[in-house]
């Protein structure tokens, strides 16, 4: 090891820019007694349907181009569920409607990058670095909002414990010199038996880095610590049930850290398995599966976290969606425009924004795709400005390339 920036693979749990400074634990003690605001970041890999999502129940070129995939119209059994008489939601996202109609879900349709790669690979790229059409940014856009957040003279560095993706590998959009943690369960924390910390120490026994090496039992310390704190069963509040798939656990494991008030701000998850090509399905079948323990999932994480809504958002996203058109599999191949879902206490629900492109073949993305007539810049920047609290000219170091405009915002968030 000849720097400071540390990968360890243990199990699960995988963690980056382990360089931490000898306060580790009295940052992190201190980060517990006040509550930050939190950004749950949820990709949903694969791009899934987003008129299949949420549906343009209005518009009569969408059930044309679907003879055998369209979700209903709202008004008989597993059709849409109307939201504004011009969009509904797939039956299997019903778990949203009680949050749509308390206001708390918003919807932007129509959004996505404004490149126009069909690649999975570089798709998901442009967007976890928050450069289209850029492959060499080398941090993601929630790893520069880290490292570029203001901290004013005298207040407290964030807590190495900030941002934490429930994932196997560290995301994209996390990765850079702000720590961050990828940790498939809580329990991967505790570092109890021999053979564990033997491996942990042993990697500080062979650092070059003597001011990390210094640091190494604070940092095993605090380890112990955090796996005081989500040690145990851990029972959901307020009646909510998580599906017991990887994504629901993964979400029910975000809820406990943010609960344990370790100073977390940034959380991610994944849901995977969008990329229906062949035999999609409508009001059943594979796409109403992965709806279901998707929406199931987010709601019962809202419900989970009750009054911590407040200080919360959650944010999905894809890297692209589907062609308007259904293939002769049955299926929807990549396309372009999709669908994102705001959730929390400062959303401004019960709306679809964005400016609706049509289907119509003359107003379709290259005669084929759902126009793109939001960046999802405009949406993650809105975001890190309305409610992780950053300025103007902050965001702009977050998505370099890219002129950050408030006044432009789409007012999707109370300031």
């Amino acid at each position: 090891m000849t720097s400071r920036r540390v990968f360890l693979k243990s199990g699960a749990m995988a963690m980056v820019a382990l360089g931490f400074a000898p306060s580790f634990l009295a940052r992190t003690a201190e980060a517990a007694g006040t509550r930050k605001k939190l950004l749950i970041s949820v990709f949903q890999r694969g791009a899934v349907d987003g008129l299949n999502m949420v549906v343009p129940i209005g518009e009569a070129d969408y059930y044309r181009s679907r003879p055998s995939i369209a979700i209903a119209r709202p008004g008989g059994a597993d059709s849409a569920i109307d939201l504004n008489g011009f969009f509904g939601l797939h039956p299997r996202l019903s778990a949203f409607k009680p949050l749509w109609d308390r206001g708390e879900l918003a919807i932007v349709h129509a959004c996505g990058s404004h490149d126009t790669t069909r690649s999975h690979f570089d798709a998901q790229d442009y967007m976890e670095s928050a450069t289209p059409g850029v492959k060499s940014t080398k941090d993601g856009w929630l790893n520069r909002y880290l490292q570029v957040r203001g901290t004013g003279v005298g207040e407290p560095k964030g807590s190495p414990l900030q941002a934490v993706a429930l994932t196997p590998q560290m995301p994209r959009s996390l990765q850079g010199a702000a720590p961050a943690l990828a940790v498939g369960r809580t329990a991967d924390f505790d570092v109890s038996d021999m053979g564990a910390k033997a491996s942990f120490e042993e990697i500080y026994e062979a650092a070059k880095d003597r001011t990390l090496h210094g640091t190494a039992g604070e940092t095993f310390e605090a380890m112990r610590m955090l796996a005081q704190k989500t040690t145990g069963i851990y029972r959901p509040a307020n009646g909510a049930v998580y599906p017991r798939s990887p994504f629901g656990q993964a979400l029910q494991e975000i809820a406990r850290l943010a609960k344990s008030d370790v100073g977390l701000e940034i959380a991610f998850a994944e849901s995977t398995q969008w990329d229906h090509h062949v035999n999609e399905g409508a009001a059943t079948g594979q796409i109403a599966n992965r709806l279901d323990d998707f929406s199931r999932g987010i709601a019962a994480l809202a419900q989970d976290l009750g009054e911590r809504m407040a200080d919360t958002v959650i944010l999905t996203m894809s890297e692209f969606g589907r062609a308007v058109a259904e293939n002769g599999s049955r299926g929807t191949d990549h396309g372009h425009g999709n669908a994102m879902f705001l959730i929390g206490g400062s959303v401004k629900g019960r709306e679809v924004y964005g400016k609706w492109p049509g289907l119509a073949p003359a107003d379709r993305f290259e005669g084929r795709d759902l126009a793109v007539t939001t960046d999802f810049r405009d949406v993650f920047s809105e975001v890190v400005v309305k409610h992780l609290g950053a300025d103007a000219a902050t965001a702009t170091k977050v998505f370099p390339g890219y002129q950050v405009k408030p006044g432009t915002f789409r007012a999707i968030l109370r300031s």
